[in-house]
């Protein structure tokens, strides 16, 4: 996704009002930005509070800017200076983590990310999580205020096309209740249920936004009295189960059941692969069938 965002940026960023800033990183995915941006793209080295503080000054001079890292150094590192420099000026800069989840598979939990939703939107910032390469024009059309894009993996099954972007959109249709995936895992359960029949298997929603307000009535009725599954890689606390769970709980609605999938850390104490961490907790295609069709 990284490559799709790189060109997004170029097709929708590339004006003399935005800057591009990177904490040494992007190498093969970012070259062609910085020879379009010239002195407006800045490499600040390894030194991400610094990096946020620079942001925070050139977002304060009416200027608009993305910040890119490793996930887990773009919004755990400076989560201090996004709190105090960027939250309380509400100012318009675009945190961009790439490899959201357990994407840095065997560079083990220092270089993953499980929980930067939460504490992003715990901070205000507005979190956005593409499920698809083609998200990525409308959501970097939304920067105006901090923001979150957490980046990973298009992994739609092979030859189809997705639905006009929107925070949540029904990409399987089902009539055996609802899966509502948080970004990129919509394209994990899309391939694990394409091929079963659309009475014996769930709608699945990619979801992109963190907004309950957003959340389609279509979407309500598919999972009255039926079961709902919530799938993320992201850990429980925080995630996309909590908040729809208490979304649902507001509005004085209920699913027929209610089974929820996150990131489970690290259950064998063990690091690999991104695929070898989803198995782990039931986010892989073959686990996701299992939990329709048992």
């Amino acid at each position: 996704m990284r490559k799709a965002f790189a060109n997004a940026v170029l097709a929708y960023c590339n004006h003399n009002d935005w800057f591009f800033l990177t904490g040494d990183l992007g190498f093969m995915a970012l070259e062609e930005v910085q020879s379009e941006f010239g002195r407006r793209f800045i490499n600040a080295g390894l030194a991400e509070q610094n990096m946020i503080g620079v942001a925070a000054g050139l977002a304060r001079e009416s200027l608009r800017v993305i910040v890119y890292s490793i996930a887990p150094f773009c919004y755990a590192r400076p989560f201090e200076q996004i709190r105090n420099d960027l939250c309380l000026g509400n100012l318009p800069v675009c945190l961009v983590g790439n490899g959201g989840g357990y994407a840095y598979g065997h560079m083990g939990p220092t270089h993953h990310a499980l929980e930067d939703c939460a504490a992003m939107n715990a901070l205000g910032v507005r979190v956005l999580v593409p499920a698809f390469d083609d998200d990525l024009p409308a959501l970097l059309a939304q920067i105006e205020g901090p923001t979150y894009l957490r980046l990973g993996y298009d992994v739609r099954p092979a030859g189809q096309n997705v639905p006009e972007y929107a925070p949540w959109r029904e990409v399987m249709p089902g009539n055996f209740g609802a899966i509502a995936a948080l970004g990129p895992i919509a394209g994990v359960a899309w391939q694990a249920l394409v091929d079963l029949d659309i009475d014996s298997r769930p709608a699945v929603w990619a979801v992109c936004e963190f907004n309950d307000a957003e959340i389609p009535s279509r979407f309500l009725d598919q999972i009255s009295g039926r079961s709902l599954y919530v799938l993320e890689e992201h850990v429980a606390q925080g995630g996309l189960g909590m908040s729809l769970a208490l979304s649902l709980a507001a509005r004085g609605l209920a699913a027929g059941c209610f089974f929820h999938r996150p990131a489970l850390g690290y259950p064998t104490g063990r690091f690999g692969s991104q695929a070898f961490h989803r198995a782990q907790c039931g986010l892989d295609a073959p686990s996701i069938r299992a939990m329709v069709t048992g």
